[in-house]
């Protein structure tokens, strides 16, 4: 019976119970409220239950656990609660199991662990406590487990070490403890594995790197110690790699640079030191880049300015110094640009202008110097800036993302803003006048130049331009 996608209101009759031959029952996404009838549990030959995105509440009735046959069943996207009931480990034909997005409590039964054909099983967004099934992939063929946004606590579950059938496992956002090297093996077909925002320590195992298929790890915001392993370079097809808020210490690995499928990489929050590696002018595909937070230090590596797909790059709080390279102005995709709380000195480089896609820049806590590019005029994209706590001096740029930037601590600023002195634009030709007539003989150099500025040079036909008053003072 196919009745997905309507717009079904009111309750499922119970008398769909009568319908003993039923095979599979489609009445997803549609908008039925109130309970899971109990009558369901007496179509013993359904096979596929499909009830998802409804508006069911109540509880799973344990009456489900009758279905003998069933081997998908999905109850995601509703407003289910109370606890999952035993029966459902009776299950002995199930393969997919779909609980997620709802408002289910309690812990996990242990009679799931008596579904060996499992290979889905998705528990995430509820209010589940207590540990996860610690031999959960006792059939080994669970390739997808999903239980993050709950409140599981305990040791990753033992069978998973084993579980080469694993493609995809998601459990952040938990209380989850236990050594992390520890609980994961090598698997061949591992795709996509988060365990973000835990309480796992212990070191990055060596074994992620022999897992040729993963593209995606992640393990922020728990207790990882140790140095990144020089084995994490194996799993080239790694596109995200997120190891930020941990206490990860040393440098990144040069060969960081064989990661070429590297789309996103943070490694914010850590206390990871010494340079760049150049290595890094590898990762061309690279679109998201957060180092910041860390010890790192020398200059920002010029190959920066080659990686034409990032759109975010993040180098704050650190301790690079020297001068922001220009070539960081060929980022012209980049939206988000934060080089704030680094010891970097010298002019801002007149070429990060180019940066036309950029809207937010943030450049405050170094030790900038000079003037502020009036090229920045045309950056008509930018509406969030930070320069504040440089030695920037001379005129804001009649940018109007200026109005509102963030400008304290560079006393040499001025400009038509609330808290800048006005600029004085006829200061400089006043100190160079001051200058000729401080210099010896000033009165004859001044008459010498004043004929001289009138005839033009003698490349000047060939549209060069006439001699200037500084060039002929330095004469």
């Amino acid at each position: 019976m196919y009745l997905s996608n309507n717009t079904l209101s009111g309750s499922i009759p119970s008398e769909l119970g009568n319908l003993k031959s039923l095979v599979k029952l489609f009445i997803n996404e549609n908008n039925l409220s109130g309970s899971i009838p109990t009558s369901l549990g007496d179509l013993t030959n359904l096979t596929v239950l499909y009830l998802f995105d409804n508006k069911l509440s109540g509880v799973i009735p344990k009456e489900i656990g009758n279905l003998k046959s069933i081997v998908r069943l999905v109850l995601s996207q509703n407003q289910l609660n109370g606890s999952i009931p035993t029966s459902l480990g009776d299950l002995s034909n199930l393969e997919t199991l779909y609980l997620r997005d709802n408002q289910l409590s309690g812990s996990i039964p242990q009679e799931m662990e008596n579904l060996m054909k499992l290979t889905v099983l998705e528990l995430d967004n509820n209010n589940f406590s207590g540990y996860l099934p610690q031999n959960i992939c006792r059939g080994g063929s669970l390739h997808n487990f999903t239980a993050y946004n709950n409140h599981f606590i305990g040791p990753i579950p033992k069978s998973l070490k084993t579980c080469k059938s694993l493609v995809r496992v998601r459990l952040e956002g938990n209380q989850l403890t236990g050594n992390i090297s520890e609980g994961f093996g090598a698997y061949p077909n591992l795709q996509f594995i988060d365990l973000s925002h835990n309480n796992l320590h212990g070191e990055i195992s060596l074994l992620w790197g022999q897992c040729p298929q993963l593209a995606a790890l992640l393990a922020a915001g728990n207790n990882l110690t140790g140095v990144i392993p020089l084995e994490i370079s194996h799993a080239t097809q790694i596109q995200v790699l997120d190891l930020s808020s941990n206490s990860l210490v040393g440098v990144i690995p040069k060969n960081f640079g064989r990661l070429t499928s590297l789309v996103n990489l943070r490694l914010n929050g850590n206390q990871l030191w010494g340079p760049i590696p150049s290595e890094f002018g590898s990762l061309t595909a690279i679109e998201y880049l957060d180092l910041s937070t860390n010890k790192f230090n020398e200059s920002i590596p010029e190959i920066f300015g080659y990686l034409l797909k990032l759109h975010y790059l993040n180098l704050s709080n650190n301790k690079f110094s020297q001068e922001i390279p220009f070539q960081l102005g060929k980022l012209v995709h980049t939206s988000q640009l934060d080089l704030s709380h680094n010891a970097l000195e010298g002019k801002i480089p007149s070429e990060m202008s180019n940066m036309q896609s950029l809207e937010m820049l943030n450049l405050s806590h170094n030790n900038l110097t000079g003037l502020i590019p009036t090229s920045f005029d045309e950056m008509h994209g930018l509406n969030d800036i930070d320069i504040s706590y440089n030695q920037l001096q001379g005129p804001i740029p009649n940018n109007k993302a200026f109005q509102n930037a963030r400008m304290e601590g560079n006393n040499g600023l001025c400009g038509n803003i609330g808290g800048l002195k006005p600029c004085k634009h006829s200061v400089e030709h006043k100190h160079t006048s001051r200058k000729a007539h401080s210099h010896p003989q000033s009165r004859s150099t001044m008459h010498m130049v004043s004929q001289v500025l009138s005839f033009p040079t003698a490349s000047s036909e060939r549209g060069s331009d006439y001699i200037t008053l500084e060039q002929l003072i330095t004469i």
